[in-house]
């Protein structure tokens, strides 16, 4: 069975999974979690000349601490679809469980919107979230950037940007199956064609909505591709986990060993026979322990 992407599908595809959510308002009373956590909307400033953004936040309805830790959450989606309401759910859970501040920022989307849109509007809001900690009840100091899949390579991207300009300070980095590399170099951004979750094919469809005929080329900056960065010093401590028989499998092992090189503190897990999105596919003990595994690495981080 295959989900390969092709261009002329993205418009369809992400039209379909929009038809397949449920309404707005049952979604926003589903992550309310019968009243321990409020959420709320917010229109904020986007980046210099462009649109203002939409971003989600949930706060314990009784914080443990004021302010409270927060995580910055980069949705996934291939670069091309995806909404501030993708893979929320388990979000939620961490706001219940670990009583952190969540923010799921909603950024426009490729093709309509290539780079550097979508890194400059994830930016934005991990700006605006820091200049407005106090209002939000957050702690400045304790921000974690977490990311999945699309929304992985964001999240590596701006903490990039932030540290080459003087940023906000990320205090740790969570990447889940991060889409890193434009170039299709590696063994395993072959390996699956016609096959399996988000394949070779549906992987040059994301990037090449994302840069356009520069995709894989020598002119692509490591904001947009963060595996392009040929210095990853003075990144936060950055956990990463990614499936055995995915696409970006070798980028993510790659990536995690050079930031060890680099002197950054990185936890790498590969969770093995485990595709792209295995844990919010299947039940299974390996999904199980993926998520614990994440979890147990935020509260150290938090604490």
């Amino acid at each position: 069975m295959s989900s390969t992407l092709h261009p002329h599908e993205i418009l369809e595809a992400r039209e379909r999974r929009l038809n397949q959510l449920p309404d707005r308002d049952v979604q926003l009373e589903r992550l309310r979690r019968d009243g321990s956590i409020e959420v709320t909307e917010r229109e904020v400033p986007g980046p210099l000349g462009g649109p203002d953004i939409t971003v989600l936040i949930m706060a314990p309805t009784n914080p443990r601490t004021v302010p409270s830790p927060t995580i910055y959450y980069i949705h996934g989606g291939g670069m091309v679809m995806g909404t501030r309401f993708t893979g929320v759910d388990g979000l939620a859970d961490l706001v219940d469980e670990l009583g952190v501040v969540a923010v799921s920022v909603e950024y426009r989307l490729a093709p309509e919107n290539p780079y550097p849109a979508p890194v400059e509007d994830c930016y934005a809001g991990l700006v605006w979230i820091t200049e407005n900690a106090e209002d939000l009840g957050i702690d400045s100091s304790r921000i974690i950037v977490m990311g999945a899949s699309a929304g992985g390579g964001l999240a590596a991207a701006i903490a990039l940007f932030a540290r080459d300009h003087n940023g906000p300070a990320i205090s740790h980095l969570v990447l889940g199956c991060p889409m890193l590399d434009d170039r299709g170099i590696t063994p395993s951004s072959q390996e699956l064609d016609g096959i399996g979750v988000f394949d070779r094919t549906s992987n040059k469809t994301g990037w090449g909505a994302l840069l356009g005929d520069a995709a894989g080329g020598p002119d692509v900056s490591y904001y947009a591709a963060p595996a392009r960065a040929t210095d990853l010093s003075g990144l936060p401590p950055t956990f990463l986990d990614v499936g055995q028989v995915e696409t970006f499998r070798d980028e993510v092992i790659n990536f995690a060993a050079r930031l060890s090189q680099s002197g950054v503190l990185a936890e790498l897990h590969v969770w093995p026979g485990a595709f792209h999105g295995f844990e919010v596919v299947v039940t299974s003990d390996i999904s199980k322990i993926a998520g614990q595994t994440r979890r147990a690495y935020i509260a150290r981080a938090l604490s």
